[in-house]
């Protein structure tokens, strides 16, 4: 659910859009981004510069001059990330003069905007209206109305079939690291508040493993950050071999901190995931001088229980970080389990910061 303050970030920047357009307002071309790219409403072509996309967008103008009144049907609007928002509106656009057609179609506008600096820049604009392709010199197809409303239904399925391919990118993208290709805090913070909920509605157990570099800082001093970033990308691929089933979840969780979310498993299970996932970083046999072992080795806290209606995530989280920093007390390179329980625990824990 997006928030309030996002949403209503979105809808005004939609609002302003459509105002300018409507109201055939040049300063509208100052919000297209230098990296814009779109389709046009009745052309057939990807524009692929700002320029372009400036030129067509005043002929536009030039072609109905008066201003246009938008009857809005339907909008949605995504919240990607913290620079990436999208609106697609559905509506039918009443021209200034004697239009029985076009005024009675449905036409599509996908908005993409992004935040550049301190502004929000349009970086994509596709708007499918069910007319036929224009001639040259239009923007609306304003000759010949009545043969060409059955033409463009292939086009408008190809942009439907591009927009959900682009969509699905845009999430791909939002919900993974962008350095160990696996999901990232925020996919993790989603996953686990779906699975804690299908957990507790059903009475089954969730396990959830954090994990964290011993000794990072050193080998980062050591190697260098380019190995660093190397270490943490084979890391991920160790996580990734050592549990393949079908709804597990590795994450990074931050910097050198990684966790695996595991639906329907109890402790034994998460615990055995654990000791699968060291046995794959210990053959990677990645050299660390400043460690005990003279290889990189992980520290593991391991968690489960069965979520109840007085309990929230957070807690349970907290659960296996203390059990991770238990594991860091200890001595590093080893695996501890969060005491185990029917239920998740009702207080937080102490837990002491023993460093990585």
């Amino acid at each position: 659910m997006i928030r309030p303050d996002r949403q209503q970030l979105i809808r005004g920047l939609f609002d302003e859009y459509i105002e300018m357009y409507a109201g055939r307002d040049d300063n509208l071309t100052g919000h297209f981004s230098e990296n814009f790219t779109g389709f046009t409403g009745g052309g057939d072509f990807l524009v692929k510069d700002r320029e372009a996309w400036v030129k067509i967008t005043r002929q536009d103008f030039s072609q109905v001059p008066g201003r246009i009144r938008i009857e809005m049907l339907d909008l949605s609007l995504q919240d990607i990330s913290d620079d990436v928002v999208i609106t697609t509106a559905f509506f039918h656009i009443h021209l200034p003069l004697n239009d029985a057609i076009l005024s009675k179609e449905t036409a599509r506008l996908v908005l993409v905007f992004r935040r550049e600096g301190e502004d929000w820049k349009i970086v994509s604009s596709t708007i499918s209206i069910p007319y036929h392709l224009v001639e040259d010199g239009e923007v609306y197809p304003l000759k010949n109305l009545h043969d060409r409303n059955r033409e463009l239904e292939t086009v408008i399925e190809e942009r439907t079939r591009a927009l959900a391919e682009a969509n699905a990118k845009l999430e791909r993208l939002s919900n993974t690291d962008g350095l160990t290709g696996i999901a990232n805090r925020r996919h993790f913070d989603a996953m686990l508040a779906q699975e804690w909920n299908r957990a507790r509605r059903s009475g089954t157990p969730l396990g959830l493993i954090l994990l964290d570099v011993d000794h990072f800082k050193h080998y980062n001093d050591e190697s260098g950050h380019v190995a660093g970033d190397f270490c943490l990308k084979a890391l991920a691929e160790a996580m990734v071999r050592a549990e393949r089933r079908s709804g597990r979840l590795a994450a990074r969780y931050g910097g050198e901190e990684f966790a695996m979310l595991l639906p329907d498993t109890d402790l034994r299970g998460a615990l055995e995931t654990a000791r699968r996932i060291q046995a794959e970083v210990w053959k990677l046999a990645m050299s660390h001088p400043q460690s005990e072992t003279g290889i990189v080795t992980v520290s593991l806290g391991v968690a489960s229980c069965v979520p109840v209606e007085s309990m929230a995530a957070e807690n349970f989280v907290r659960e296996a970080d203390s059990a991770l920093y238990a594991a860091k007390r200890q001595g590093r390179n080893r695996i501890s389990p969060a005491p185990d329980a029917s239920a998740c625990p009702r207080r937080r824990p102490g837990a002491d910061d023993a460093g990585n």
